[in-house]
């Protein structure tokens, strides 16, 4: 008796060691890793959020610079040595999710309502052969932002956005000649992805396609590919961009704007928070990207989704914090009230954007918004070192003949997609 007394007792010692051991885990931190340069604010709000309700589990949220985030996840995957949750720019959802380098969460959370009205883009990049690895974490399409009080002191109507880019470049003379350190425009020098997500609209709305869909798909097809280049040497040559755009790497890319020393500019739907933070009294408005020929316009839907890597020992708890950014409440007064596009469709009718047109404005961009689908997206368009990027820096800061830069490109895009 005694010995099945003190096995009881030992027993019992265990369970309470157990469950001290899972309620220490529970209340442990959770990782999450988010890039730099996208929409840090909003991030911020989501977490904030969730700590305020969830103090047994608070998300420890780390930034990773923007150029690193894609090497240091696939290294950290590699390694196992994983953060329990990331936000990972939406456009490599299939590249990780091909790689089995993220969670299958389509049991934990595919069945939920939520999800039938989410952002399509990014459960479509979310999904990869029939499952389901990730959901929206926000949304940001790309538009044209123009100031109009320096609209005003250039002598241009502040009512009338350009609608073409050679109204771009008319603009943009007239707002440079201005003097001091106001420029026309901005285009990012060293910004793969700042670049596809404001020039390739550009591309696209003068008819043009820039990544091939495989192996046998032509790159860089269409008129407008040249069209676009030649507009945009162009302007850097007129004086319209600032010089320290050209070594812009997409970490102060969000702040251009709000800077009041730009005219015009391709940026997203976060700056409009963003200008009334940095610029109170700056008048602005938001138009769409155009395209040679007016009329045409084109946007870039991007943002990020949120995942869970392979490996991490937290994915109930991540899929929790899933399950609590979709909710009515954090879609409204999380999303909503910071004046970002919500990322279920049925919640943009809220009194928030009732009280903005500007975000009404933005949205627009929605409906004629794109979102490549690669599994090398990476190798293609945002390598620093990819071919998008170094057929951009030529065409942008030398004299080389456009049609062999643009040849040179397409080539080395051809031999990726072949890998």
């Amino acid at each position: 008796m005694i010995g099945m007394k003190k096995l009881g007792q030992a027993c019992a010692v265990g369970l309470a060691s157990m469950l001290l051991a899972a309620q220490l885990a529970s209340a442990e931190e959770l990782v999450m890793w988010e890039r730099s340069g996208g929409n840090a604010g909003m991030v911020d709000k989501l977490v904030e959020m969730w700590n305020a309700k969830n103090p047994d589990r608070a998300i420890k949220l780390t930034y990773i610079p923007h150029t690193e985030m894609v090497p240091k996840i696939a290294q950290a995957i590699a390694s196992g040595d994983v953060p329990d949750l990331m936000g990972l720019d939406l456009i490599y959802g299939p590249q990780f999710e091909a790689a089995g380098q993220l969670t299958d969460i389509t049991d934990l959370i595919g069945s939920d309502p939520t999800l039938k009205t989410a952002s399509p883009g990014h459960m479509a990049v979310s999904t990869y052969d029939g499952r389901l690895y990730g959901v929206p974490l926000y949304a940001d399409v790309s538009a044209l932002f123009w100031n109009k009080d320096l609209f005003k002191k250039a002598g241009l109507d502040p009512e009338k956005p350009p609608t073409s880019l050679a109204e771009i470049r008319e603009y943009s003379d007239k707002i440079t000649a201005l003097g001091g350190d106001v420029k026309g425009y901005f285009l990012p020098g060293a910004c793969a992805g700042c670049n596809i997500f404001t020039v390739g609209p550009l591309m696209w709305a003068s008819g043009a396609t820039i990544e091939p869909k495989d192996a046998n798909d032509e790159p860089l097809k269409g008129d407008g590919v040249k069209e676009v280049l030649q507009w945009a040497r162009d302007m850097i040559k007129a004086g319209n961009v600032h010089e320290d755009a050209r070594a812009e790497t997409g970490e102060t890319f969000h702040l251009r704007f709000g800077s009041g020393k730009l005219g015009m500019m391709g940026t997203g739907n976060f700056n409009i928070t963003l200008v009334k933070e940095q610029n109170p009294n700056m008048d602005f408005g938001i138009a769409l990207l155009p395209g040679v020929k007016s009329g045409e316009v084109a946007s870039f839907a991007g943002g990020d989704i949120v995942t869970i890597p392979k490996g991490s020992k937290r994915v109930n708890d991540a899929v929790d914090f899933m399950r609590f950014i979709l909710s009515d409440e954090v879609q409204v007064e999380g999303y909503a009230k910071l004046l970002n596009m919500t990322t279920r469709g049925d919640m943009s009718d809220n009194k928030y954007f009732k009280e903005n047109p500007k975000v009404q404005d933005v949205a627009k961009a929605i409906a004629v918004a794109q979102t490549p689908y690669t599994l090398k997206f990476f190798e293609l368009i945002n390598s620093p070192q990819g071919p998008w990027l170094q057929m951009l820096q030529r065409a942008y800061y030398s004299d080389e003949d456009l049609d062999k830069i643009i040849a040179d490109g397409k080539a080395q895009m051809k031999a990726i997609a072949a890998e």
